[in-house]
């Protein structure tokens, strides 16, 4: 499961990389960087789920604490990633992505990572709901 759920963070960060630089060259002239990266928070948090979604049952997740191990997993995968790409490769100050992390000025970047990390665990109730509306283990 957890070399699974690392492919499945890999995937999610190669997206995550497009649709950020997409963002930075077409959104970000238009609107501004902070208010582009409050957008590519919603957006970025709805391909999470999507890619994730889709990736579950591959991951072989067995229990809903599964979902919530492998989402701090990757919480804390993400934290460094960003943290050090972002200061070390991109040359951002700390006091700069910091900013992204303040609720109370509008950084959405919390809901994301918490979005993120809460998506293992959303889409394993999600498939194994039921409710019906979803496709049991069973039928995969």
């Amino acid at each position: 499961m957890w070399g699974r759920a690392v492919a499945v963070w890999l995937l999610v960060m190669v997206v995550e990389f497009v649709h950020g630089t997409l963002r930075w060259f077409f959104l970000r002239p238009r609107v501004g960087d902070f208010r582009s990266g409050q957008i590519g928070v919603i957006t970025g948090s709805l391909l999470f789920l999507l890619i994730v979604y889709l990736c579950e049952p591959r991951m072989k997740l067995q229990s809903a604490g599964d979902g919530l191990s492998v989402g701090a997993l990757w919480l804390v995968l993400t934290l460094a990633f960003e943290w050090s790409l972002g200061h070390y490769i991109a040359g951002r100050s700390w006091e700069n992505m910091a900013a992204e992390y303040n609720l109370w000025r509008g950084g959405l970047m919390p809901i994301g990572l918490a979005v993120f990390a809460l998506s293992p665990w959303i889409a394993y109730r999600w498939r194994n709901s039921s409710g019906g509306n979803f496709r049991s283990r069973g039928a995969q």
